[in-house]
């Protein structure tokens, strides 16, 4: 799994409240959602995003995501945000 590409962004926002807003304002470009998730949580942001056009990619947990976006705690999902 490429986590690589949530290290390089510039801009991400981590978090369901935040990638949901930045999908829903249409600047999100790509929504990282892992794996081991709540599904009653994800499957309104895989639904969101196949609605806007935003490319989903899985991860394989919260703990790596959360480690990808820099922080110390696990993250159910983050986008990549195009300003």
């Amino acid at each position: 799994m490429s986590y690589d590409k949530v290290k390089q962004a510039a801009n991400i926002s981590i978090g369901t409240k935040q990638a949901t807003r930045m999908v829903e304002l249409g600047k999100a470009t790509e929504v990282f959602v892992a794996k081991d998730a709540d599904p009653r949580i994800t499957i309104k942001m895989i639904n969101l995003c196949k609605k806007m056009g935003v490319k989903v990619t899985y991860v394989d947990s919260m703990k790596l995501l959360g480690k990808a976006c820099g922080i110390e705690v696990g993250a159910a999902m983050a986008a990549v945000v195009n300003e």
